[in-house]
């Protein structure tokens, strides 16, 4: 049986915060410049890293892509209300979420909705489309779309308090 170590932010020094908050504004920095930056010598810096990376709070490294380039030029937030809460409905409905690459987000919420979805589209067509699949999934009752109509803010990094 595997059991994984529970951690607290408590747990981690200032120079693990500090590794952590350089990494996620630059994932590609490399070990001697992050070393520097953190007043280490490389090898104790990378040996931080590394222990950071196993015990899981750096989960994973990815290219972020500029949607609108790629010509994504519709971000919709869609609130799904399910009629009930049959567990073999909703875990249904959160396994098919997993698997649409267009849906970015999703998450069960409080309050008088049941999911609040993030997705994008190509255009209104597409958009469409989406709720189209998103309505024909059994147990969605309702749905309420909020389309974006400017970016204010987007990031996933998280605020490191130090």
């Amino acid at each position: 049986m595997l059991i994984l170590k529970e951690y607290s932010h408590e747990e981690l020094d200032e120079t693990d915060l500090l590794i952590l908050d350089k990494l996620q504004s630059d994932a590609r920095i490399s070990n001697s410049a992050l070393s520097e930056q953190v007043n280490l010598s490389e090898t104790p810096c990378w040996r931080r890293w590394k222990k950071l990376e196993e015990d899981g709070f750096i989960e994973q490294y990815r290219t972020i892509l500029d949607r609108r380039k790629m010509g994504f030029g519709v971000v919709v937030f869609i609130q799904i209300s399910f009629a009930g809460h049959d567990v073999e409905l909703t875990d249904r409905f959160e396994e098919l979420v997993c698997e649409y690459d267009w849906i970015q987000m999703c998450h069960c919420v409080t309050g008088s909705n049941d999911y609040l979805l993030q997705l994008i589209a190509r255009d209104m067509d597409e958009f469409s489309q989406h709720i189209t699949q998103i309505r024909r999934i059994p147990g969605v009752n309702a749905i309420q779309s909020h389309i974006s109509v400017k970016e204010i803010k987007n990031s996933s990094k998280l605020a490191i308090k130090r």
